[in-house]
């Protein structure tokens, strides 16, 4: 027994001087300006493994054996510092500023002071007004002509990435992801899973103005693959904007940065004359600046600045700050660099941006790089045959062959800090992941769940025909009760101009079976999807279904099964027969147009009566009506950014003016028609960016009946009857409550983006966005239209319809968005016509979506 209790203390003798020889090394790594701490900054004591990674705060903490070492710090977009430690055993405590890398400091000129910052008098103030005021007159866009090549790659990683260990003997069926770990210069390990390489040559017109880019080599590999290739790529391109520090507001994430060189810069941003210092050859100031407010979009960085009359930007660092009301971004840094010409033109040269995303604090999160190299910039007219570019209509002309570019090309156009330092790739890591059953069938799962779509090959690119959409299998209304539907499309499998579509659907109230049938030809080639931009197509349909009066689904299915949670049932429900022939063109201008024959027979139902007024105000019942009518539609959205899915376009931005006009025309006895009918629709959407205080989206629509016809044909106000968010509805109106043949609309939505929650203690840390709408109708029922003033031939109103008075229809709202960074939760007021019966005066409503 002595003697275990002997082996135990020299056990704990040994523990202890070992312990002893050992030095704590504690502290913070910091922005060198905002005093920020810099999360996952790489410590490592000089020819050892010792070390560690700072954390969210970029505090970091580990032992050091007790003899004098050095210590680096890394972090990618500063520079690398060396400290030299003397540890004795004591704890030792570090503050470390970090600056910007690449660059040779000479002698310190100035120091900020920024215990109390002032504006008037501040000679940084006035260095940055110089640099705004010259941004535009070094532009390369002044000349005629422009042109550059352009290599791009946007790669997404597992940051931080460890395989788990496992107990000895065990192997796990994922061991070879080992094999695809690479290093980034930080020391930080990541494994790739997705990854995007383009090269291109952009030629630029000033008159008449025109950009074109010509794609010569494009791959893609990951495991974003379950989505539609070219949406993934439109948003990428929206969510990775280029970014021009030389304009006010630099778009980024969705949305609006204002830039340091902003015209409203100075209210804006507290800038810093640092230090004088050589880059590139040429003394420079650096420049720092931080916002006002941290919690808004802004950026802190440095901009290094010629001392000279130019006041040229030779190399810019944007970070965002700690505190900013961004989602799932922990960490962001942007990295330019210019060259000025000979003439004094301001040419971009990089334009590197390094990202890192969380979902949660806990987690390591995603690491995203998207690298630009610009090369070979000319100011020269192209010749005859490259000036043929400028006449295609498309933006973005993709050579053929693109697609299938063989190693050697990539290996000739990558530059070299676009070379992973693991020659693995991340193709053969998804090959590699696609040998393993349960990783396969996980994403056939995905797939399926994310398109909607179940596919009848066990490789979705060979399948020919899908059932789906998955979301619409159930649903519910007064007329049919439960409603069950099946149905499916080909694909550009079967094939790339042919398309067939349609579904059948049974009400277990009503016993009636309804189906659509569907068959499109594309004068264009399909890559994945029938209606993906820009369509060129003819199509005829027959459909037979119920018809959801006052009800318009713009923005998702009316089968979709979200909207069998309702405030209160459908209450006007009809049968409707239709048989129509469309003619679509869409143009890269923006331009769009359609041309609909279509013949339609609408039945009445016991929750729709159709009760025709007679000459002696007598009621008869009427079975249906029937129509042939032609309609024109007219659309123009130039620039305008969607997520393209099978059967819906989802907006990425609402930046560009949308512009929507439409009219429709019958005559009484051609092919069937029981009235003579006209009616003209003109509609406008814009998105309004108010640089750091938000945006505006406003939609706006008037229309009007020309003629007499019964209700079903008139303008029925869109009810919305759900509790979810829905653009373009109102919120706390009935279904038919008014009947108008005359209208004026408006939609207008404020989102502030947290600048009121921002400033308020405790609340800002939850980062909450108001949101402030106000939506109306102003509507009028001529007499012509009216029953109640003869209507001889028309249908008689259901009881709960009004009359609308002079003054319109208003709702107000007030909300907050990016409750848990997914949940928008609206109040929503009505504001008149009270007096109505059955009518909710306001209430609560909701939506979901993820946001940055």
């Amino acid at each position: 027994m002595r003697k275990k209790i002997y082996l135990w203390l020299a056990f704990l003798f040994i523990i202890c001087a070992a312990h002893a020889q050992h030095t704590v090394v504690n502290g913070i790594v910091t922005d060198s300006i905002t005093g920020e701490g810099l999360p996952y900054a790489s410590l490592i004591l000089e020819g050892t493994s010792i070390g560690g990674a700072t954390d969210d705060n970029g505090h970091f903490s580990f032992s050091v054996p007790n003899a004098p070492a050095v210590l680096r710090i890394f972090y990618l977009g500063y520079e690398t510092r060396e400290i030299h430690l003397a540890p004795k055993g004591n704890p030792i405590d570090l503050k470390i500023n970090l600056s910007p890398e690449g660059i040779a400091l000479s002698e310190i000129t100035v120091k900020a002071q920024r215990e109390r910052y002032r504006k008037r008098e501040n000679p940084a103030v006035e260095f940055v007004r110089h640099v705004i005021s010259l941004r535009k007159s070094n532009s390369p866009r002044n000349h005629d002509y422009f042109s550059y090549d352009q290599y791009e790659k946007i790669f997404f990683a597992k940051n931080d990435y460890t395989p788990k260990p496992l107990k000895e003997g065990k192997t796990s069926k994922f061991d070879f992801l080992s094999e695809y770990v690479d290093t980034l210069e930080s020391g930080i390990t990541i494994l790739p899973v997705s990854e995007k390489e383009k090269v291109q040559t952009v030629y630029y017109r000033k008159y008449p103005k025109s950009e074109k880019q010509v794609v010569k080599g494009y791959k893609s590999s990951g495991i974003d693959e379950i989505f539609s290739s070219d949406g993934v790529r439109q948003f990428l391109e929206e969510v990775f904007r280029e970014v021009d520090i030389f304009q006010n507001d630099i778009p980024l994430f969705l949305q609006r940065f204002v830039s340091p060189l902003s015209s409203i810069g100075p209210n804006y941003y507290k800038y810093y004359l640092l230090d004088t210092l050589w880059v590139n050859g040429s003394q420079c100031v650096d420049l720092g600046f931080v916002p006002f407010n941290s919690e808004t979009f802004g950026f802190t960085g440095h901009l290094y600045v010629t001392l000279d009359s130019t006041y040229f930007v030779q190399r810019a660092v944007l970070n965002v700050p700690k505190d900013i009301n961004l989602n799932f971004v922990s960490r962001l840094t942007i990295e330019q660099e210019f060259e000025r010409t000979s003439d004094s033109t301001r040419i971009t040269t990089k334009d590197d941006i390094s990202v890192n995303f969380k979902l949660t604090e806990r987690t390591r999160g995603m690491y995203a790089r998207r690298l630009n190299i610009y090369t070979n910039h000319s100011f020269e007219e192209p010749d005859t045959e490259r000036m043929r570019i400028f006449k295609e209509s498309a933006p973005v002309i993709t050579m053929q062959g693109s697609h299938r570019q063989t190693d050697d090309f990539w290996e000739l156009h990558r530059p070299q800090e676009a070379v992973p330092r693991n020659p693995n790739s991340t193709d053969k890591l998804m090959a590699r992941l696609n040998a393993v059953p349960a990783y396969r069938i996980t994403m056939k799962v995905l797939t399926t769940i994310v398109s909607g779509y179940i596919p009848t090959n066990r490789e979705p690119e060979k399948s020919k025909f899908e059932f789906g959409p998955i979301n619409s299998t159930v649903n519910n209304d007064i007329l049919e009760g439960t409603r069950f539907r099946v149905g499916g499309t080909t694909t550009t499998a079967f094939s790339k101009h042919l398309f067939m579509d349609g579904y059948m659907a049974y009400g277990i109230k009503d016993e009636k079976l309804k189906y659509d049938a569907l068959v499109e030809y594309s004068f264009n080639d399909r890559r994945e999807f029938r209606k993906e931009y820009p369509v060129h197509s003819l199509r005829m349909e027959y459909m037979y279904d119920v018809n959801k009066l006052g009800q318009d689904y713009m923005y998702t299915s009316k089968d979709n099964m979200m909207l069998m949670i309702r405030r209160m049932r459908d209450p006007y429900v009809t049968y409707l027969r239709n048989a129509e022939l469309t003619y679509t063109r869409e143009l890269y201008s923006g331009i769009s147009y359609n041309a609909i024959v279509r013949n339609w027979r609408e039945y009445s139902t016991p929750y729709a009566a159709f009760d025709r007024i007679g000459q002696d105000r007598t009621f008869t019942s009427v079975n249906h009506y029937d129509m042939t009518a032609l309609e024109l539609r007219f659309r123009y959205g130039k620039n305008e950014k969607f997520y393209q899915t099978r059967n819906l376009r989802i907006p990425i931005t609402f930046d560009a003016l949308i512009v929507n006009a439409n009219h429709i025309m019958a005559r009484k006895g051609f092919l069937g028609s029981d009235y003579n009918y006209q009616r003209t629709d003109i509609g406008l959407q814009k998105r309004f960016w108010f640089s750091a205080f938000g945006y505006i989206d406003i939609i706006t629509k008037a229309g009007k009946v020309w003629t007499k016809v019964p209700y079903p044909l008139l303008i029925l106000p869109n009810a919305n009857l759900t509790y979810t968010i829905q653009p373009e509805t109102y919120t706390n109106m009935n279904a038919l409550e008014f009947i108008n043949d005359e209208y004026v609309s408006w939609d207008v939505t404020y989102y502030m983006n947290g600048n009121l929650l921002n400033r308020l203690p405790f609340i800002k840390k939850l980062k909450w966005r108001e949101v402030f709408g106000f939506r109306g109708l102003w509507g009028n029922l001529t007499d012509k239209n009216n029953p109640a003033m003869g209507g001889e031939g028309l249908y008689a109103f259901p009881k709960t319809t009004y009359k609308m008075s002079d003054t319109p229809y208003m709702e107000a709202s007030v909300g907050i968005e990016n409750i848990f960074k997914f949940l928008r939760i609206d109040y929503v007021w009505r504001l008149n016509y009270l007096d109505h019966p059955d009518i909710q005066k306001s209430g609560v409503r909701m939506t979901m979506a993820l946001s940055f």
